[in-house]
């Protein structure tokens, strides 16, 4: 992607104080150890040449399932860092539902993620750094305020929001030297 093309992700990364609705009293030091392990998975989806987001699913302080960007290698759309780790804790915990479950991403959900977090019923979303150009948490939409859906998760941003940022920028910033080669 070129920056003139308009299709760069800009992200901001904001402290908790500046999230919308979010108190830093809301993110505890298990979410840095999460969100920590999501970093891995965001960096090995850089590694393959995939936009580095990552997420891990977190049930009763363990992880049940991974997954980084992967809609390139994967040739699916849905293929998003969320998605392929829902379906990892899914397959581990034998159900399509997973209540009781949290999921750590780097990146604010889109609004395929959200919808696809509600559908399973997570109790929690943790995320690192807001998605300005598709975020479904405020940045462009928030799917997760929608009183009138029948499930609702709790929202926690900005954990770890300058790393995961800075983890973007500079894959889009590699990305634009090797088009331009400068």
């Amino acid at each position: 992607m070129h920056p003139e093309d308009g299709m760069e992700i800009e992200i901001l990364a904001l402290s908790l104080e500046e999230e919308i609705g979010i108190s830093p009293a809301l993110s505890t030091q298990s979410d840095t150890f999460f969100m920590r392990e999501a970093l891995y998975q965001a960096q090995a989806a850089g590694c393959l040449g995939e936009v580095p987001v990552g997420a891990v699913v977190v049930r009763e302080g363990v992880i049940v399932g991974r997954g980084f960007n992967a809609p390139i290698g994967e040739q699916d759309p849905s293929a998003h860092a969320e998605i392929v780790a829902l379906r990892d804790a899914a397959r581990t915990l034998g159900n399509y539902r997973l209540p009781g479950c949290q999921l750590f991403v780097t990146l604010e959900p889109c609004a395929m993620c959200a919808g696809a977090i509600l559908h399973a019923r997570i109790a929690r979303v943790v995320y690192g750094a807001r998605d300005l150009k598709s975020g479904a948490h405020g940045s462009i939409v928030d799917l997760f305020a929608e009183t009138r859906l029948n499930h609702h998760t709790e929202i926690v941003g900005g954990v770890l929001a300058d790393a995961c940022a800075r983890l973007l920028s500079n894959f889009f910033a590699e990305r634009r030297k090797k088009s331009t080669g400068f």
